[in-house]
């Protein structure tokens, strides 16, 4: 079979979106990896970041990094 040109960019895209869809899964994993119990532990320390508890400043600062990372993927093309 041979293919038209109306096939093609459909293709092209199937290929972009395999990138984003195993990009967001490898984010998803280290989302996984951050939120696991020995990173955690890590910053669970007595002491302030800008007068906030060092674990809650590290999982709003991860969270906000998991965020954008994931808006970059999303609203990015290659």
């Amino acid at each position: 079979m041979s293919a038209t040109h109306s096939q093609l960019p459909l293709e092209g895209r199937m290929d972009e979106f395999e990138v984003k869809a195993q990009r967001l899964v490898a984010l998803c994993m280290l989302g996984l990896l951050l939120f696991n119990y020995p990173i955690l532990a890590l910053f669970n320390v007595p002491a302030t970041a800008f007068g906030i508890p060092v674990l809650y400043a590290y999982v709003f600062a991860a969270w906000s990094l998991l965020i954008a990372g994931m808006a970059l993927v999303v609203e990015t093309g290659d």
